[in-house]
């Protein structure tokens, strides 16, 4: 059987869908909060927090991906396992990596056969189209 590599821009379009539902996410937050009289600032700074560092982590390591990705019709495996999902760590330590390396991880990915960018080469995660 043949693997399908996703494409970069497949990637470029699910990190573009994400980020709107990420900043979609925050706007309900806020519009909840709003709800209440007081709602303190540190609360309102962690949970921008947490929605914008476990968005992915979580997604990935549960379903092969986050909401972008499932649009694109792509999803992110194991490199030795690609019907296993990545682990909570090791999808957390991807996003880490993705969000500091910005864009020039993203641009490794025409570097080499399975299309990994070096976020993806740290944890050893590949993505795969999923013909969805």
């Amino acid at each position: 059987m043949q693997t399908n590599y996703a494409l970069l821009p497949n990637r470029v379009k699910a990190a573009v869908i994400d980020a709107i539902v990420i900043v979609a996410a925050m706007y309900l937050t806020s519009e909840i909060f709003a709800l209440f009289d007081q709602v303190p600032n540190y609360v309102r700074i962690i949970a921008a927090v947490l929605l914008s560092i476990l968005y992915d982590p979580i997604f990935t390591s549960r379903f092969g991906g986050a909401i972008g990705h499932s649009y694109s019709n792509i999803a992110v495996k194991k490199e030795n396992d690609t019907s296993k999902n990545i682990s909570f760590l090791a999808a957390l330590v991807r996003f880490i990596l993705k969000a500091t390396l910005g864009w020039l991880s993203l641009l490794t990915v025409t570097g080499n056969e399975k299309r990994q960018a070096i976020h993806d080469i740290a944890v050893k995660s590949v993505v795969l189209e999923t013909g969805k």
